[in-house]
Order: structure tokens, then C-alpha cells, then sequence
């Protein structure tokens, strides 16, 4: 008020110092001008004293006994809201407090916490959907979100480990469809014994992504939407043993394989020789990569709806090769139907978008390794089920991208070879099969 009225008084002074008619209208202008500012920041703040500020989260039930009922009351509801029952996530818990930092904060329990971050994972909720639900402010959950989704993250080592290279997997060991053609004897060169073992499946899979305008051309996939591209290894008991996340959506898997393989930082499992991965038609078969024959059926919708049947050792090594594969594919589809923030990820950073999907990956294997019986498990893990399939596959797409550099000498005796196992293992299930 002082400084208004001194500011009126010295603005009076020059009005009446003023020589020449513009001076002063223009001297009189401003002082029009502070008078009605001052007029209307008084009246702005005598009507914001009127309003009594009303507090936002004063449900009666709390966050914290929102937490204890679901964990009390039927196994179902806390299944139905956060994707896993009560034995798992108090694994969960304390596996948290031994190998991560995370504690009790002043406010909010642990278990509070975590339950918080896997809820917006679970339910694709929005920060203001947790702020309801949960009765913290939108900062907290901020910050709540980000401090576990870090700590998760933190455990992929400990959870995402490569596969047992001497070991049968149980499913094609015990499984005539498989044994003992993706786990075969076969003389070769310098008349070395060599057992081919099919160690597990790779695959890409695309996730909702949110980018900033300037780069979001690079994130768009085959159907022009924003995705993130993901490379994944899985065994064939549903285990995630390799993960890469946050390519952009416009690469090719096959390029996000070569770039892992020639990146010694990597920490990509290399097969040893005589091991391999199954892929699909998106990847070239060579050494420590088994691809189906191109040019015929492969999936395996589009066997089993044409009439007639298998037709010829191609058709039936594809069928097979798909059969087996398929696991990568339930995998994904357990992943996704857990964590529905995979479809529709909301508007965080790129780096964290990172972080919430390997999350995701961490979270998939802890289930597994600590809940057999898990329903979604369950439901995906018969083999031949088919989950949806991802709009953004690059199954069927040309793999020209990343396959270039397959064009030397040394790489195409070794594709040569690649080939000619394909071949004998085709014709010896052949044989059985008739």
C-alpha cells in the first residue's frame, strides 16, 4: 500500500512536469494503468481470503487401510488389483529390503510403497487415479512411483540370468514332438561329434510409447502408432533370460539383434557351439540361430485353419519350429496381460519408460520363479495357446534391415551350414512323422 501510494505521488509529480501534451498522456496513461492493476490484485486477494481452503484426501479409509484390506480380505481382490496374491508379494517385500536401499519412509510403509507402483502398472492408472485411490497427493505418488520403479529395475541381474546351456530343457526332453530333433547328434566337419541343443526362443515385441514431438517419427512403427521395440530371450518354462528395452519402435528386430551381438558390452549369452536359439522368418538362420524355411506356412493359425493338413517336411518342420517358439510369444502375452501400462503407457520420460518396462520383465520372472500356480500362467502356458497377436510384429516384414552385413564369405559358409543342419533335422522328422 505504501509503495503504491509513493509510486502515485512520484507518477503526480512528473504529470505535472510535463512540457508537452504527449508527455503527459502518456505519463497519465500509466498511471491509469498501475491504478487499475493495484485495483484489481486487491480485489483478487480479498476474494481469495473469502475462500476457506478445503483438504482433497479425507476418505475414511486411508491408504494404509486400503492396503491392509486387500491384503486381509479375499486373495482374489488383491490378484484382481495389483496381478499377484499375498504369499508372492511379501517375497516380494523382502526381497526388497535385502537387496535394495528401500525402507520405511516417514509417512508411508514399504510394503504401502510397492503396493502403490505395481498397482499403476497393473491397472494403467494415471496419477490422479492413484491419488484417489490411494489418499496421497500427486507429488507422493511422484515420487513413491519413481524410487521403487528404480529399485525393481536394480534386480535384473539378479532375476533375468542366461539359460543352462548343458542342460535338456524338461520341454523337449520329455516331448516326442521335439525330442530328439532339436536335441540331435550329427557328425560334421573335422568329424567332430556335436550335440545341437535348443537352449530357447527370440523375439521382439513392440510396447506403447510416449516421445517428444521432435524425435516421435523415430518411435513410430509399422502401423504409424508410437511404440518402443524390445528384444527378449525367453527358456521354454517361461523365464525371461535376456532383455534389451528402449529401441524405437521404427527398428527392425533384426537389427536390434545385430547390434546386441556385436556390442561386447552387451552381456548378450552367446550359444556355445552346437547351441541355438529358435527366431523367426524376421531373423537369417545361421550359426546359433535355427529359422523356419521361408515361403512356407509358419504360424500357426495359418496351419491349423487350412484344410488338408501338413503338407510335405517343410510345412511340418515349420509347424514344429513355430510350436516350439510360441513360448517367447505367451510370455509376451503374460506380460502384457499383467501389465496393461505395456499397451497404454503414459506421458513419462524416455528413460523412465525404460525403467517401468524392464520392471515389468523383473516383476514377470519373480512371479514365475515364486508362484507356479499363478493364473495367467496358467492360461498361457499350455503349449500351442496363442496369445493376441501385436500389431507391431515384424514376423512377417521383410529383414533387410540388420541382415546386410551377412553378405561375406565366412558368413555365407556359415549360413551354409546353418542350412544344412536345418535340412537333416527337417528329413529325420520327416521320416518319423510318416
Amino acid at each position: 500500500m505504501r509503495l503504491m501510494i509513493f509510486v502515485s505521488h512520484e507518477i503526480r509529480l512528473k504529470m505535472c512536469a510535463s512540457r508537452t501534451p504527449a508527455e503527459w498522456d502518456e505519463t497519465f496513461e500509466l498511471f491509469v494503468d498501475m491504478t487499475l492493476g493495484y485495483m484489481a490484485l486487491n480485489m483478487g486477494q480479498r476474494y481469495l481470503n473469502r475462500i476457506e481452503r478445503l483438504p482433497m484426501h479425507t476418505s475414511i479409509r486411508t491408504g494404509h487401510q486400503y492396503m491392509l484390506e486387500l491384503l486381509n480380505q479375499h486373495p482374489d481382490r488383491m490378484f484382481n488389483k495389483i496381478r499377484m496374491y499375498r504369499p508372492c508379494f511379501e517375497m516380494l517385500i523382502q526381497v526388497l529390503r535385502q537387496q535394495t536401499t528401500l525402507q520405511n519412509s516417514r509417512y508411508l510403509t514399504l510394503e504401502e510403497q510397492v503396493m502403490i507402483f505395481v498397482y499403476v502398472i497393473s491397472q494403467k492408472a494415471t496419477n490422479r487415479m492413484a491419488m484417489e485411490d490411494w489418499q496421497h497427493s500427486g507429488s507422493t505418488i511422484s515420487v513413491v512411483f519413481t524410487r521403487i520403479c528404480k529399485a525393481i529395475a536394480s534386480l535384473s541381474q539378479t532375476f533375468i540370468k542366461p539359460p543352462n546351456f548343458d542342460a535338456i530343457p524338461d520341454e523337449i526332453q520329455w516331448n516326442p514332438k521335439y525330442y530328439p530333433y532339436f536335441q540331435y547328434p550329427y557328425l560334421v566337419i573335422l568329424i567332430d561329434l556335436l550335440w545341437q541343443n535348443c537352449i530357447g526362443a527370440i523375439d521382439g515385441t513392440h510396447i506403447a510409447a510416449h516421445a517428444p514431438a521432435d524425435v516421435a517419427n523415430n518411435f513410430r512403427g509399422r502401423k504409424s502408432t508410437v511404440t518402443s521395440n524390445m528384444l527378449a530371450i525367453c527358456s521354454f518354462d517361461m523365464l525371461f533370460t535376456y532383455v534389451v528395452t528402449g529401441w524405437e519402435g521404427a527398428i527392425h528386430d533384426s537389427r536390434v539383434l545385430t547390434t546386441q551381438l556385436e556390442d561386447p558390452t552387451s552381456g548378450f549369452p552367446h550359444p556355445p557351439p552346437g547351441k541355438y536359439y529358435l527366431v523367426d522368418s524376421g531373423y537369417s538362420n545361421k550359426p546359433g540361430f535355427l529359422a523356419p524355411f521361408s515361403n512356407v506356412p509358419y504360424h500357426l493359425r495359418d496351419t491349423r485353419r487350412r484344410a488338408g493338413g501338413i503338407n510335405g517336411p517343410t510345412e511340418l518342420f515349420n509347424y514344429r519350429h513355430a510350436s516350439l517358439r510360441n513360448c517367447i510369444e505367451r510370455c509376451f502375452g503374460v506380460l502384457k496381460a499383467r501389465f496393461p501400462i505395456l499397451r497404454y503407457m503414459t506421458n513419462f520420460s524416455l528413460i523412465r519408460q525404460r525403467e517401468i518396462a524392464m520392471c515389468c520383465f523383473v516383476l514377470h520372472n519373480f512371479i514365475r520363479l515364486h508362484n507356479r500356480g499363478d493364473p495367467l500362467f496358467d492360461r498361457y502356458g499350455v503349449d500351442g495357446v496363442m496369445p493376441p497377436s501385436d500389431s507391431d510384429s515384424d514376423d512377417d516384414a521383410p529383414s533387410s534391415s540388420g541382415t546386410a552385413r551377412d553378405q561375406g564369405a565366412n558368413s555365407r559358409n556359415d549360413n551354409n551350414f546353418a542350412n544344412d543342419m536345418r535340412d537333416r533335422i527337417m528329413l529325420e522328422m520327416y521320416l518319423n512323422y510318416n
